[in-house]
């Protein structure tokens, strides 16, 4: 009986992490953990979207390797499980920041590279017939106001300078609130291929889907090191309990944010926490008044990034970043939650659709978010010791970790490709700064980057993009 109500202490401890892992239509008992060491193919850390991609798009070039996947938690656990669900053709750094660092014909390339990962998600999920609430509704960018017009026009410059500007449109107000009414939205940037969907499912199913093609997922297990390989001996996961993971192939390292929990990795990510809130289901009249049938992805230009969906049963879910950076880049069960953070994000829901004030809010959650210094990914491979590694997408994630894991599988196979030729591929971030300067840099820029945006919105003045905390988060 004590055994019994112990794991259902546990999977009740893994629906409350997200209303996307409580509705994955999954059993969340965790499975059983790796006891005893083993020798495979590919070893990979982490049981997110970049560790599944990877693993989908292996066995689809070589279906008899032999992988296994170790998880701290369960899969789905961070932020593949509990993001806002957004398919968004954006890498972690944009157009304009591209262009600078690579030049018009990479940042192009990218950027289709992007388009062509939205659909591939669509495809995929088709193909292997699993219901992921997945639909390609086009996004947002609203400016709530006018001081967020010179934002959407320099982006649409940006666009027009690629040669992809048939790929958005700006609306005036009128088409804006043609498609969703936000009290204050005076013109948007709609980014036509975007999808919306669960991620829980989507993560979840994809992790069934592997199983069934003979992937061995090891849950509660957490790796805490690893071991070099070389061209004649394996690459290593150490598990916290001891036992060892042999790869012949490649291991792969693919914590996101969880990384900066290993000392290797302490200075090369850094764990920033989102947050989000949903409302209970929306009646046909209220949702009358907002319209949204398009169930497009909503955004806006503040820097304080706020982040908007349409749920498939009716809800609203209304995510952003407030929660504050923590010393010693630290993660904890209770940093999910942040209640100033919680409170702004449902006064926000009432202040952009007026018309359902006094509705219901029926969840709340959060996690980290992997930062790196530049926020361009690290997607590494190092055909002398065997080891892959992936992270700092940067909130980007749903979308991005597709292609990592499409850029990751052709760099382990060691096949050339587009993909791997892009200078995105073995690029390293600067480590962060120590602490307690790491600690001191984040804040500064998070308080600085909030009060802009309310001065801002105050006297309809556009940011100028000029002062400290904004050039430190250009990105």
């Amino acid at each position: 009986m004590t055994e019994h109500k112990h794991i259902e202490s546990k999977i009740q401890y893994y629906v409350d992490k997200s209303f996307w892992l409580e509705t994955s239509g999954d059993d969340l008992s965790p499975r059983p953990m790796l006891e005893e060491s083993k020798t495979v193919d590919i070893a990979i850390m982490g049981g997110g979207f970049t560790g599944l991609w990877t693993a989908y798009y292996l066995l689809l070039q070589n279906p008899s390797l032999n992988i296994a996947i170790l998880e701290k938690d369960i899969i789905g656990f961070g932020a593949s499980g509990r993001n806002g669900g957004w398919c968004y053709p954006q890498f972690p750094i944009s157009p304009a920041v591209s262009i600078e660092k690579y030049g018009i014909e990479v940042a192009r390339e990218i950027q289709i590279e992007m388009f062509n990962t939205v659909n591939e998600i669509g495809r995929v999920a088709k193909e292997e017939a699993i219901d992921i609430d997945y639909k390609n509704g086009g996004g947002l960018q609203l400016a709530l106001g006018e001081e967020g017009f010179p934002t959407l026009e320099s982006e649409m410059q940006v666009y027009k300078n690629l040669g992809l500007d048939s790929h958005f449109n700006i609306l005036n107000e009128f088409d804006t609130n043609e498609r969703v009414k936000v009290q204050g939205a005076k013109r948007s940037l709609l980014t036509k291929n975007a999808a919306v969907l669960n991620p829980g499912k989507l993560v979840r199913k994809l992790a069934k889907v592997l199983e069934k093609r003979g992937v061995k997922i090891y849950e509660q297990t957490e790796v805490v090191d690893f071991e070099k390989g070389s061209i004649n001996n394996p690459s290593k996961l150490i598990t916290k309990e001891g036992s060892i993971v042999s790869a012949k192939t490649a291991s792969l390292l693919a914590g996101e944010a969880y990384m900066s929990q290993m000392a290797k990795f302490r200075r090369k990510v850094l764990p920033m926490y989102s947050l989000i809130t949903l409302t209970e289901p929306l009646t046909p009249e209220q949702w009358s008044t907002i319209g949204w049938g398009g169930r497009e992805l909503v955004g806006s230009t503040r820097y304080s990034f706020n982040y908007l969906q349409r749920t498939v049963d009716g809800r609203i879910l209304f995510g952003g970043r407030g929660q504050p950076y923590r010393y010693g880049s630290r993660i904890k069960d209770s940093f999910d939650r942040h209640e100033q953070t919680n409170d702004n994000l449902k006064r926000l829901v009432t202040q952009w659709f007026p018309s359902i004030t006094g509705i219901k809010f029926t969840h709340s959650w959060g996690g980290p978010v992997g930062i790196v210094r530049d926020f361009t990914p690290n997607l590494l491979f190092d055909k002398e010791t065997r080891i892959a590694s992936a992270w700092g997408f940067v909130g980007q994630g749903v979308s991005t970790t597709n292609l990592a894991g499409r850029l990751l599988t052709d760099l382990i196979m060691e096949k050339k490709s587009k993909l791997t030729e892009l200078p995105i591929v073995q690029h390293k971030s600067r480590k962060w700064e120590m602490e307690p300067f790491r600690w001191i840099g984040a804040r500064y820029v998070q308080v600085s980057l909030e009060r802009i945006d309310k001065k801002a919105e105050t006297t309809n003045i556009p940011p100028g993009g000029n002062t400290i905390a904004e050039r430190l988060n250009r990105h």
